[in-house]
């Protein structure tokens, strides 16, 4: 028989024992036997405290260590391996758990607005940035100015068109300022002077046959006139 001499033994580096016919792992240039490579190297999950063998799936997450199979919704219980996740006071959670809980519904669909989906936040209610709409074109308004009315949403152009006075003269919209004269809006460009066709606001002005004149050709149109001079007599 051979004589097996120390220099001839294969043992594992922690627990001695021969390594002859088994398995074992090589770490640093020493071998250890399967347990004792465990309980040395392996790292413990978080959720159900036990070693993570080295033939286990391993998943980290925050400094933390999962079996795959404990690595789950704390609310579903769905595996969260190869899913979307994400942490709420330390609890994992997918993404439908974490919606339904923490996000919320998009006031017109009635959908879930997902966590880094573009949104619009008005009076408390939430949309989907694609689900706030004009009430009137229906288009959009994305980051576009809006004009509330009630419980509607207008687009600027289309409040105006539809709720903004129209000019007298030219029949357009007057989005700011203008004039009034015989409770009827004006643009201020549009109120001229009947005859010379010079703007009248801010002027002093009269009218005839409810059609405004500046005073110089109301003057010259319809003021008698002076029989000395032929001048108009105004005062």
């Amino acid at each position: 028989l051979q004589k097996i001499t120390m220099a001839d033994r294969f043992d594992c580096d922690n627990c001695k024992e021969s390594l002859y016919g088994r398995k074992y792992i090589q770490s640093d240039d020493s071998p250890y036997c399967i347990p004792c490579y465990d309980s040395l190297f392996s790292n413990t999950c978080d959720e159900c405290k036990e070693l993570i063998g080295h033939d286990a799936r391993e998943l980290f997450y925050e400094d933390r260590h999962y079996h795959e199979h404990c690595f789950r919704c704390f609310r579903c219980d769905r595996s969260l391996a190869d899913e979307p996740f994400t942490s709420q006071d330390d609890a994992l959670l997918c993404n439908d758990c974490y919606c339904n809980e923490f996000s919320s519904k998009c006031v017109a669909c009635d959908k879930v607005v997902m966590p880094g989906t573009r949104k619009l936040e008005y009076a408390g209610s939430t949309w989907h940035e694609g689900c706030f709409l004009c009430h009137s074109c229906e288009q959009p308004i994305g980051s576009k100015s809006f004009i509330p009315d009630k419980d509607e949403h207008y687009c600027v152009s289309c409040y105006e068109d539809k709720f903004a006075p129209r000019c007298t003269r030219c029949k357009k919209t007057l989005a700011k300022g203008g004039v009034t004269y015989r409770d009827e809006p004006w643009h201020k460009e549009c109120f001229v002077c009947t005859s010379c066709k010079t703007q009248l606001a801010g002027q002093h002005f009269t009218s005839r046959d409810e059609s405004p004149y500046c005073l110089k050709c109301f003057g010259s149109l319809y003021a008698k006139k002076c029989e000395a001079c032929s001048k108009p007599i105004t005062g």
